[in-house]
């Protein structure tokens, strides 16, 4: 084919047009600035607490999954705890009876039975629940400002979260004095079962199963459950009775178990039997690395309290945890803690002081723990309550704890 040298001009002259168009339509848009992040959501408002409970009880009750559940629905309370402490409380007792009366005035279907045994073996709806101490806009470390109420219903047939209420209660007006059974309670240390019934409540989201541990364990708790209604009425030998059967119970080695029966049998003044008991809760704590003790002291002072009635037993149990730690052969940090009380720097030396009281005292009683044991001081850093009340419901803030500490280190030493 001829091609005219106009045609070819022309033809050379498009090219000219096209090419640099055919470029530019090419060019990749330029990148967009990538959105702004959005701003977190305000911390929750917290109301007075009837009215934090009646909104999370409400929301629980009113939006339960009961698709396929008879017309009756059999409800339990497994009793409610602090969330940190694993504590029963006089809040946490009657945050219970305001359900409960909720219950049969507003939603007939639930029938509320007692929580034993025999009705755990039904198959029930359970109602579990935490509440715990917090700062409203999630600072650590900042002032318990608030209240946490967290509420699920556990349907145990299909082993599933069937409805959630949570609200924020402000801290008027609550008393989270521990109930007698938690009160008396020497060692603290949350063991397997506390800790997956607060992952049951806190962890979860409806639809989602239960924790394995807290079901397979529901029926220890429950025979848990009769021991300390048993003690806190007064009613001792009942109590023991039910915690020695407690033991007896696949998942019944826990502490609350072994707590119960030191505590029984020194309020039916059987000594001996008390302090066997005891070395098993220091056993079970030292075995999970950690036992927390709560020794009173005076207000700043390294010293015991004046209260004869609650410092008799310290005696006998620093002379128990001397010899069960001298029979493990092992070696142990005894780090003190205190209260917000008080100026940080004078907290950090008087932690420091009374964890040395105590490693003196062990020392004593034991002569071998002389090169195995260091002592350390973290003044208010790791309070476990916070809420700054130097009352019963926060001395686990100033208690001593034993740690299981690798050997080889100064003898003897001590750390701040």
């Amino acid at each position: 084919m001829t091609i005219s040298r106009g045609s070819l001009k022309l033809a050379l002259c498009v090219m000219c047009f096209t090419v640099p168009n055919l470029a530019k339509a090419q060019t990749p848009p330029a990148a967009q600035a990538p959105p702004a992040a959005a701003s977190p959501p305000p911390p929750p408002t917290p109301v007075p607490f009837d009215a934090a409970l009646l909104k999370a009880a409400n929301d629980l009750f009113s939006k339960a999954n009961l698709n396929g559940a008879p017309d009756k629905v059999t409800l339990v309370i497994d009793p409610l705890i602090d969330g940190v402490t694993g504590a029963q409380s006089k809040a946490t007792h009657l945050e219970e009876k305001r359900i409960t009366e909720l219950v049969k005035s507003s939603y007939p279907r639930f029938e509320v039975a007692r929580f034993s045994s025999d009705s755990v073996a039904r198959n029930p709806v359970v109602l579990i629940g935490t509440f715990t101490a917090v700062n409203n806009a999630g600072v650590a470390g900042g002032a318990k400002d608030a209240y946490r109420i967290c509420l699920a219903l556990a349907d145990m047939k299909t082993k599933t979260i069937i409805s959630k209420g949570v609200a924020r209660a402000l801290p008027e007006g609550i008393d989270p004095t521990p109930a007698a059974f938690f009160n008396d309670s020497p060692v603290f240390a949350k063991d397997a079962s506390t800790d997956s019934y607060i992952k049951t409540c806190q962890g979860t989201k409806v639809g989602d199963t239960v924790d394995q541990a807290y079901a397979d364990r529901i029926v220890v708790a429950s025979l848990v459950n009769d021991g300390i209604e048993a003690y806190d009425a007064g009613r001792y030998r009942d109590a023991l009775d039910v915690y020695q059967s407690a033991l007896k119970t696949p998942g019944g080695q826990q502490l609350r178990v072994y707590n119960g029966i030191y505590l029984a049998n020194a309020k039916l003044r059987r000594t001996r039997a008390a302090m066997d008991a005891f070395g098993k809760v220091v056993d079970y704590g030292l075995s999970s690395d950690k036992l927390a003790v709560k020794f009173l002291f005076k207000p700043g002072s390294t010293l015991f309290i004046n209260d004869r009635n609650l410092r008799a037993p310290y005696d006998a149990w620093l002379e128990k945890i001397a010899e069960r730690t001298a029979a493990r052969q092992g070696c142990l940090e005894v780090v003190g803690h205190t209260s917000a009380t008080g100026l940080p720097a004078v907290n950090d030396r008087l932690s420091a002081l009374r964890a040395d009281y105590i490693k003196d005292r062990l020392e004593d009683n034991e002569k071998s723990l002389r090169t195995r044991l260091t002592a350390s001081g973290k003044g208010s850093r790791e309070m476990i309550v916070g809420t700054g009340r130097d009352d019963a419901s926060d001395a686990l803030d100033r208690r001593v704890e034993f740690k299981v500490a690798p050997c080889g280190g100064a003898p003897g030493g001590r750390t701040t």
